[in-house]
């Protein structure tokens, strides 16, 4: 099946692309995977319970509820949605081809113009007692969740020992009555600066050669946590803390394992783009959303890149049909810069 322009990806910027693009009549074709990288359709906000710095929900929306709106409002204006996993590409030539799970072997799809926007999943530590309280007390995100009731005036935990750990800690001592960090190594990987602001700040305890070892907390259905216990990497001694909210900072994947080796990626496998747009290192390939976002992960900023790539989509089809006169780029460059 050949598409004018195919969206990989079903989160925030996935959704906002595909409206964009179906409300210019470019009748886009939305792969939203199958459980990739196990997560259902609608990407990490389907992990969320409560959602309130999303505009527009003042009494804030459950995250799942989010994700089928945003789909109903991609189909509503005429987006195809395809509940396959997209596992290989080809984007070495025009058209672009790609080829779906469990059809390897077969034809490849092909299309004009492709917006990845395939996220990034929050690594998790698969503790006793993590999948019980996920969303009932353990995080992976304080700025999306730090502020709502159960955390206020209540002991709190972060894990890991970096800046985003750093920052996430201090965010939340906005929130909690006293925040402790536990550091697996005898040292903060922080830089000097943050490193200084977190062990400055009276609410916050850093505990090092520290790691989690089990979240209990309340037996009933949907029970809230209220313990941790951690132990020591050095002397084995375990201790049992009162928290009521854990906060994982150890890191994101982005999923870009697909186009390794043919969309420029950093050193983390964030897929590179060009600063204020959606444009890779591979003309008509756009990138929204976590994928090349490392920074600031939020829904709303994911859906303001989807409307980006949309955008940019949209005049690179009509560059290519000869609609927007193109000024010639120079020897060197894709997409309007120089790698």
């Amino acid at each position: 099946m050949h598409s004018k322009v195919v969206v990989v990806g079903s989160g925030p910027a996935a959704h906002t692309a595909a409206i964009y693009l179906a409300r210019a009549e470019l009748k886009p074709v939305m792969y939203e995977g199958m459980l990739a990288n196990g997560v259902a359709a609608g990407g990490q906000l389907t992990t969320t319970t409560d959602i309130e710095n999303f505009p527009g929900f003042p009494q804030g929306i459950n995250g799942s509820v989010l994700m089928d709106q945003m789909r109903e409002q991609s189909v509503r204006f005429g987006t195809e949605i395809i509940t396959e996993t997209v596992v290989k590409v080809d984007l070495s030539s025009r058209p672009f081809k790609f080829w779906l799970e469990y059809a390897e072997d077969a034809e490849p799809h092909t299309c004009d113009a492709l917006i990845i926007a395939t996220g990034a999943s929050a690594r998790r530590l698969h503790l006793a007692g993590e999948d019980k309280f996920w969303q009932n007390g353990v995080s992976a995100c304080a700025v999306c969740d730090g502020a709502v009731p159960i955390f206020r005036k209540k002991p709190l935990v972060v894990i890991g020992g970096g800046d985003s750990a750093a920052e996430e800690a201090l965010f939340l001592t906005k929130y909690g009555s006293s925040v402790t960090v536990l550091v697996r190594r005898d040292v903060l990987r922080a830089s000097k600066t943050m490193a200084k602001r977190l062990l400055a700040h009276p609410k916050v305890n850093v505990k090092y050669n520290t790691v989690a070892v089990e979240i209990t907390g309340e037996e009933a259905a949907n029970g809230l946590m209220t313990g941790l216990t951690v132990k020591n990497t050095i002397t084995g001694e375990q201790e049992k803390l009162q928290a009521n909210g854990l906060f994982y900072a150890v890191g994101h994947d982005p999923a870009t394992q697909i186009f390794k080796k043919q969309v420029q990626m950093d050193e983390d496998g964030y897929i590179v783009t060009k600063p204020g747009t959606s444009f890779t290192n591979i003309e008509g390939v756009f990138a929204a959303g976590d994928v090349q976002d490392k920074r600031y992960r939020q829904a709303i900023t994911s859906a303001g890149t989807g409307c980006i790539a949309a955008l940019e989509a949209e005049r690179y089809l009509a560059e290519q049909e000869g609609e927007v006169e193109v000024e010639a780029k120079k020897p060197g460059q894709t997409n309007g810069y120089a790698l």
